[in-house]
């Protein structure tokens, strides 16, 4: 029997899921900043402090206008925070 039959079939694991944060919209607009960048979300104890890098999701409202920095964000976040009045700068 050829070798890749013999051997169970484990899937695929991701070695940067652990490195990555989910940010919930709504964490942004209790967060006291405008300017927010993956630094500042780490000091309010917003993600973790070994986090390598961080995506925003369209989870709740935003009704203030933030600037992202270096942060990845999602179609629908993308959305609501330039409809909020905010950008997001890669």
């Amino acid at each position: 029997m050829p070798m890749h039959r013999r051997l169970p079939k484990r899937g695929f694991v991701s070695l940067t899921k652990a490195n990555t944060a989910h940010v919930r919209m709504s964490e942004l607009e209790s967060m006291g900043v405008d300017d927010i960048d993956l630094l500042v979300l780490k000091q309010a104890g917003v993600v973790s402090v070994a986090v390598r890098a961080a995506k925003v999701y369209l989870a709740g409202e935003i009704n203030k206008p933030v600037k992202l920095r270096g942060i990845a964000v999602t179609k629908g976040a993308r959305a609501a925070i330039e409809a909020a009045g905010g950008s997001i700068a890669d």
